[in-house]
């Protein structure tokens, strides 16, 4: 990097919980950040399931350099033990911090291409001593090229939810019964959305912690007053074994267990029944219900609506200007790919890692949070604040710093199989869980999982970017 480029600010794309640690952090070193954030306010992915309730607790969902920016405005961390929804995230954490870090974060700006200044993706002349190019359309349809020294893309997978089509691609006839078809878990708090369900018989297609989440509250509905007749079909990929569930009572985010027990309630009580070994192939229309029908020919009887939660992907289309090396499977960075194998890992026994499992052969990029992770479901917000932490120590070069590791993660009592993780409809039903973030289980006494979460993720503890 040579001395003009290194007075360049580090652009952040993203102004989700993972995005805006990055940018503290940034702050911390005295290294300009620039946020951009294409929704309309900070966090708005983690708005988007703002009725959800976190697994993680709040003393595992603030980042500590974050934390430091509040301090002198008075803020004071919500009681450490608690679970917030999401919405309190938003408002009571990464609001706050967003309004401190003022002009350092803008939002309406989506970014639409990321390049080495006058260089694309293969030239190799002199491209290490050139600048990124950042393209941003703002809301108004202005738009701006920023330089920057280096890139930290925080920006989630919370727009590109995974399709119901066994083969990783739509189902035929799914585009067209988009009126029937959801990808996000309902707020049946939402009068609207609860009418859309009540009374009616859903599929719900996945098997993370969404899909526990989904399944949980359709229980609800059902038991309620306005809720008689109001049934699930779920629908996994594989057969059902003991870690269908999850971890139960062994797993250490006890949040996160009490919700798959809330989907095997669902099922044990009939408001569910399951369908296993199901690859969906196609959406049929029967009347004003749809019937789906697997790779196998089998039919199931015909429902209302039709809940996907199947997973997220990253957006990697303004990135393809870039020299990324990312996992064929996953779609996460080559080094850290097999550390979050989700065939072989929960979100808990995830090695804590940093930017050298971060980096790319494009340097200075870097992809961090729910992105880094792929098509991996195991995220949690606090694996996001190291990674940030760390990559903000390699741009200062500081890699001391940089190398340490800083964090230990709550472990999972089961590892592999569905529903271990936590963030919002991060789960895939053949990879496994979901780090998603859920409403609270009636009846159970302890709060839901999470998430992203995020998570995501969401899109956390968390999953967000």
């Amino acid at each position: 990097m040579n001395a003009s480029t290194s007075e360049l600010p580090v652009v952040v794309i993203g102004a989700g919980p993972v995005g805006l640690a990055a940018a503290a952090h940034l702050v911390e070193r005295d290294i300009e950040p620039l946020v951009l954030e294409a929704g309309p306010t900070a966090g708005a992915a983690v708005r988007e399931w703002a009725h959800v309730r976190l697994f993680s607790t709040w003393s595992e969902l603030t980042d500590p350099a974050a934390e430091k920016l509040l301090a002198p405005t008075g803020w004071v961390r919500p009681d450490a033990t608690t679970y917030p929804t999401g919405g309190d995230w938003a408002e009571a954490y990464l609001q706050p911090l967003a309004d401190v870090l003022g002009d350092k974060v803008r939002a309406g700006a989506r970014v639409t291409g990321v390049s080495r200044a006058g260089r694309d993706r293969i030239v190799d002349a002199d491209r290490e001593n050139q600048p990124f190019t950042v393209h941003v359309t703002y809301a108004d349809g202005r738009e701006e090229r920023i330089l920057a020294r280096a890139v930290v893309d925080a920006s989630g997978t919370w727009a590109v939810p995974s399709p119901a089509g066994g083969d990783g691609l739509p189902a035929l006839g799914e585009r067209a019964a988009a009126d029937r078809v959801s990808y996000r878990v309902p707020d049946l708090n939402d009068p609207a959305v609860r009418a859309r369900y009540a009374g009616r018989r859903t599929a719900v297609i996945g098997s993370g912690a969404s899909a526990f989440t989904a399944l949980a509250s359709l229980a609800d509905l059902a038991k309620s007053e306005d809720g008689t007749g109001t049934h699930a079909t779920w629908i996994l990929r594989r057969g059902m074994s003991g870690s269908t569930f999850g971890g139960g009572t062994a797993d250490q985010l006890p949040a996160r267990g009490a919700l798959g027990l809330a989907a095997k309630a669902a099922v044990d009580e009939g408001h569910a029944g399951a369908v296993t070994g199901f690859r969906t192939q196609e959406f049929e229309r029967d009347g004003d219900q749809l019937v789906l029908v697997a790779e196998d020919g089998r039919r199931l009887e015909p429902v209302d609506e039709v809940i996907v939660l199947t997973g997220l992907r990253p957006d990697l289309s303004f990135l393809a200007e870039l020299r990324l090396g990312l996992d064929e499977r996953l779609q996460a960075p080559v080094a850290l790919a097999p550390l979050i194998d989700p065939n072989q890992h929960s979100c808990g026994t995830v090695y804590p890692h940093g930017h050298r499992e971060l980096a790319h052969p494009e340097e200075g990029v870097y992809l961090v949070g729910m992105k880094s992770y792929g098509r991996a479901p195991t995220f949690l917000a606090m694996t996001g604040y190291e990674q940030v932490r760390s990559v903000a120590a390699a741009i200062a070069g500081d890699f001391d710093a940089a190398d340490r590791v800083e964090l230990t993660l709550p472990e999972t009592g089961v590892c592999g199989g569905s529903g271990l993780f936590d963030t919002p409809d991060a789960g895939s039903d053949d990879s496994g869980g979901c780090c998603a973030p859920a409403p609270q289980p009636v009846g159970l006494g302890v709060p839901a999982a999470a998430l992203p979460v995020v998570s995501d993720q969401p899109s956390g503890g968390c999953c967000g970017s």
